[in-house]
């Protein structure tokens, strides 16, 4: 069954929105770094037995293990790391603030290194977006400006980003290689899994595992949902309409995730999220206009 363009960015800016919450339940007696490799290691594991159960080879020359451990360490390693340590410092509100930058990113990274034209709607259509979502978590940013351990937490949340956006470039070169989108997702994955336990090692971090109900829910939740469907959702579209248009998911998914919380949380919107929201989408649209 083939998926539209729009409902794979649907399918991953609606899963993506609710891996919010889901990410607060990993904080905790599990380090950041043991977390994502747990994460992708189940990830990994079900697209691979995915392949080998649809027949797909899993099998690549060697040159291209170097591309796969790139984008494993940049999309699904160091990525995620980093907005996991960014979310013990600040909001996840303000996080999504930072990393909706990407959409700045990627289409920049694209120019740079495949001479795609940079074109003033994209650039519009980004500093829409990026105004939209820091309307949205206006309150959040005011409360970042108290000091403390914020700085830090956007430092870190805006180096998480250069990651994914380096990842989102290696995932295009990937697919103009010809390499098939589920096999290299299981490898990246794993990749990304082994190098954050082997980051985990060099940081001296205790090896932990939480039996709670809401850590192994939480898990694997993120691992199926978060990871399998949003990334395999996710690296079609762009691998259909490019790294540019489909870093709009990150506009987009914080988007998601306050009308989650209105229905769940209460959250309250005012005039100023409200005309957040307006831009976000619009900021949306105008990128994706024209695209297939």
């Amino acid at each position: 069954m083939r998926i539209s363009d729009a409902g794979l960015f649907a399918i991953a800016s609606a899963i993506w929105g609710s891996t919010w919450l889901a990410i607060t339940f990993q904080l905790g007696t599990v380090a950041p770094e043991l977390s994502v490799a747990y994460r992708f290691a189940i990830a990994s594991t079900i697209v691979a037995a995915w392949c080998i159960a649809s027949r797909q080879s899993l099998g690549f020359p060697r040159r291209e293990h170097l591309w796969l451990v790139a984008m494993g360490a940049t999309f699904f390693g160091f990525n995620y790391i980093g907005v996991y340590w960014a979310e013990r410092h600040v909001t996840s509100g303000l996080v999504a603030v930072v990393f909706s930058t990407i959409v700045f990113m990627s289409p920049i990274g694209m120019r740079v290194f495949y001479g795609e034209a940079l074109t003033v709607r994209t650039l519009v259509a980004a500093a829409m977006g990026v105004t939209g979502v820091a309307l949205l978590f206006l309150p959040e940013l005011s409360a970042a400006r108290q000091g403390g351990s914020a700085a830090m937490g956007i430092t870190i949340a805006l180096v998480a980003t250069v990651f994914a956006a380096v990842g989102n470039l290696i995932a295009v070169r990937n697919h103009r290689a010809g390499l098939p989108t589920l096999p290299v997702t299981a490898w990246g994955m794993l990749y990304g899994s082994l190098i954050s336990f082997a980051f985990a090692a060099i940081m001296g971090v205790t090896w932990t595992f939480e039996r709670t109900a809401g850590y192994v829910l939480s898990l694997a939740y993120l691992a199926l949902f978060g990871s399998v469907f949003a990334f395999g959702a996710y690296l079609t579209l762009l691998k259909r309409v490019g790294a540019g248009p489909s870093s709009f998911v990150a506009v987009a998914t914080p988007v998601i995730a306050l009308a989650l919380s209105t229905l769940f949380e209460g959250y309250r919107w005012t005039w100023v999220s409200a005309a957040g929201l307006v831009l976000a989408v619009f900021g949306n649209w105008l990128a994706l206009r024209g695209k297939r």
